[in-house]
């Protein structure tokens, strides 16, 4: 069993300017089957980036109707059922995902619905396939029917909050979760409305008391407090084991023992030799030697 963050980052800003990418994650090999999780602009060139096949999925999950969550949805949909020519796979999400509700949604068309299963999920309501149970989880954000899951295979379970901001009755939802994903916008105590930040995080773990914390979904404020070294205030708070995710971050897991899951950094295949640092200063001297050019060829002619 595998997680792959093809994206880390989340919230309109971070999206806008990529800060961090924004493709949501896969669950793979969960009960021999693949599921894509909020796949969010970007998600379909970052899975073909990390090295990761878009048409080897079985199930779409997306959270709510806001775009770092659904960009991405149709065409992966579209990946999933070999380009709409298959009925396969499932589509599974907040009502918003499939239908209008109040201003938001619905966030795929007709179209795209129509050769899956379509699961609408709600708080509590749990839906048994043969591969795998899944339960909604509440949030409290802006899409008033968002969801996160918990989702179980052989006991062994994978909660995600998604987007919301913290409120009592949160943990009960993952209760008993061995992985506990969470989106986490911001550090510290600096939370906003319909977001966690660092300290919402570390009572949701204490509470919910998972082998495993996963801390996602970053904004700009977190990312320039570091996110790992967010994660790592949480371990010390909670004696839970936490890691702060990265664009491109697998994670091996131990079913027996989830602490002990291998963290590694996936190729990045379209990387070359060119450091990132270096882009600006060759586009001057780019410029430059364009100017110098046209002196040149001006002084020729004459």
């Amino acid at each position: 069993m595998k997680l792959t963050f093809l994206g880390s980052g989340g919230g309109r800003f971070t999206t806008i300017s990529q800060k961090r990418m924004t493709g949501g994650f896969r669950i793979e090999d969960f009960g021999g089957k693949n599921y894509q999780i909020d796949p969010g602009p970007g998600a379909l060139v970052r899975s073909y980036q990390f090295g990761v096949n878009p048409t080897k999925i079985d199930g779409v999950f997306i959270s709510h109707s806001h775009t770092d969550h659904y960009n991405d949805a149709e065409i992966f949909i579209e990946a999933m059922t070999k380009g709409m020519t298959r009925n396969n796979g499932i589509i599974m999400g907040s009502q918003t995902i499939f239908d209008k509700f109040q201003q938001w949604g619905p966030a795929i068309s007709s179209y795209h619905k129509s050769n899956s299963k379509n699961l609408i999920l709600t708080p509590n309501k749990i839906a048994r396939f043969p591969k795998f149970t899944i339960k909604g989880t509440a949030t409290k954000h802006g899409d008033p029917t968002g969801v996160g899951f918990q989702i179980e295979n052989n006991g062994f379970k994978i909660s995600y909050t998604s987007d919301t901001e913290y409120f009592d009755e949160l943990a009960k939802y993952h209760k008993n979760a061995d992985i506990l994903i969470g989106s986490v916008l911001r550090p510290g105590v600096r939370s906003i409305r319909g977001h966690m930040c660092t300290d919402n995080f570390i009572e949701i773990v204490e509470q919910v008391k998972p082998s495993l914390a996963i801390m996602t979904h970053f904004g700009f404020k977190m990312i320039l407090a570091n996110p790992v070294e967010e994660a790592i205030r949480v371990s010390k708070k909670t004696g839970v084991r936490t890691l702060a995710a990265f664009d491109g971050m697998r994670v091996d897991i131990n079913e027996k023992y989830p602490e002990r899951s291998k963290m590694i950094r996936l190729k990045d295949r379209f990387a070359n030799r060119l450091k990132q640092e270096e882009v600006y200063p060759l586009n001057f001297e780019t410029k430059q030697n364009k100017r110098r050019n046209n002196k040149n060829n001006y002084a020729k002619f004459n």
